[in-house]
Parts: C-alpha cells; sequence; structure tokens
C-alpha cells in the first residue's frame, strides 16, 4: 500500500505551503490552537481554486470535548453541507457522548450528509477520548466511517504504538487507520513499519512573528515563550522533509 501523509493547516495559507512542500492531502481547519475547528469557506474555495490537494475539512465548532448540544449539532450539520457543496473532498468531526462512547445517532446524520455527496467520513481524534477503543472502533466500522484518525489514546502517537498496532491488525482491513499526533520526519517511518499502518497525519508546525500581538498593555497571545508573539503555520520544509523520509 503507497504510503500517505495528511497535513494539518489551519489556513489557505497552510494549504499552500503543505501543497508546494509536495503533498497531496491535507484537512482544513481554523483555529489549530485549540485542536482545530471548523475552516472558512473562502479557506476551502481558494485551495480548491489554486491546488489539487485533496481537503478534508474539520467540523468543529468549538474547543474542549465532544459532547455537543441540539444547537451545535444543528450548525455542524449546516456546516457539513456547505463545505460539501463547495468542493470539500470528505468531513473530519467525532461525536462522543458523556461517558465517552461514540454518540451513534449523531455520527450517522453526519456520515449520511457527507455520502450525499460522495465524500470521505473521518472521525477524528475524538477517537482518543472514547471509554473503550475496541468498542468504539467496531461501532465505526458499523456505521460506515472510512477513516479514524488516532494517537493511540495516548498524547502523542509514539507513546500509543501498541495499541495502534493492535487495531491495525485486527480491523485495518475494514476501515483506514490515520495515526496523528508529534508524526514527524524523524519518527514516520518507525511508526509505519511498527504498526503497519501507512497513512500518517501531521501538522509540520513553525511559527511566525506578528509583532501586534502584544501592544501597549494588550494581548493576544495564545502560544507559550517564547513563541508568545507568534502564530503557527505549516512549514514547507517541515512537509519536504516529512514526504522524503517516508
Amino acid at each position: 500500500m503507497k504510503r500517505i501523509v495528511e497535513i494539518c493547516c489551519g489556513s489557505y495559507e497552510d494549504a499552500l505551503n503543505a501543497y508546494h512542500g509536495g503533498a497531496k492531502r491535507i484537512e482544513l481547519n481554523s483555529a489549530l490552537h485549540l485542536g482545530g475547528l471548523t475552516p472558512s469557506l473562502g479557506s476551502l474555495i481558494f485551495t480548491k481554486q489554486n491546488t489539487d490537494l485533496e481537503v478534508i475539512c474539520m467540523v468543529r465548532p468549538r474547543g474542549a470535548g465532544f459532547c455537543y448540544s441540539e444547537n451545535e449539532f444543528e450548525v455542524m450539520k449546516y456546516d457539513a453541507k456547505l463545505l460539501m457543496k463547495n468542493g470539500s473532498d470528505g468531513i473530519a468531526f467525532g461525536f462522543l457522548d458523556k461517558k465517552g462512547n461514540i454518540d451513534k445517532d449523531k455520527t450517522k446524520q453526519m456520515i449520511d450528509i457527507i455520502k450525499q455527496y460522495h465524500g470521505i467520513a473521518v472521525f477524528h481524534r475524538a477517537f482518543d477520548c472514547v471509554s473503550d477503543p475496541y468498542e468504539a472502533i467496531e461501532t465505526l466500522i458499523d456505521l460506515g466511517i472510512d477513516r479514524v484518525l488516532t494517537s493511540g489514546l495516548e498524547n502523542k502517537a509514539m507513546e500509543g504504538i501498541e495499541l495502534i498496532k493492535d487495531l491495525q491488525a485486527k480491523y485495518g482491513h475494514q476501515i483506514q487507520i490515520l495515526v496523528g499526533s508529534g508524526i514527524n520526519a524523524n519518527n514516520a517511518t518507525k511508526i509505519m513499519d511498527e504498526t503497519n499502518i501507512y497513512q500518517v497525519h501531521s501538522s509540520c508546525k513553525d511559527w511566525l512573528n506578528d509583532p501586534t500581538t502584544s501592544m501597549n498593555h494588550v494581548s493576544y497571545a495564545y502560544a507559550s515563550s517564547p513563541y508568545e508573539n507568534d502564530y503557527d503555520v505549516v512549514s514547507k520544509q517541515l512537509v519536504e522533509e516529512l514526504i522524503n523520509s517516508i
């Protein structure tokens, strides 16, 4: 199976950097410092107009967890329809109940919307907050999810490598397993070789300075020192290095 690198992008600029670095597929978001939220239509449209990237759009209305109100759910469904109508190749999303189980009803409704537009249904790292990964992945397979993004229920994929390997062995023939969190040119091949997965997901993150982040007695910083006046971007160089490494 051909190995695939998916780049996690937070903007149109990120998408261009990923594209020029050699990526073929991205996950398009906004607000990556919150774990990734729904991107703007403008960023999607410009990406599809000016690149040949396969674009999976995040649908996530807020930070924190994945147990959503009915009002949030209605917005998420509408966002998914708008993104698919405007060229998205798929949607990344995740719904859990308060106990950490897959919310079957919401998940099925979102899958149905995606499939109306012949798109790819991706369950994102909400999977890493489930109470039972084996029960969860079997539920996702039964519901018709195409791909699941996971770090093996750990903060970084290297720490979850044994679970990832086991999930791939048991379920890799039924669902695509995409590994993310802490993936870079130094560890991607090791993770792929040890788990037999063939898809990795990376932010290839670098920082750029915006001198207006902190002015007078006001600060809009979200990163810690030494990046407190910076914002995160996808590095074309790091994308190239990751792709070349595998």
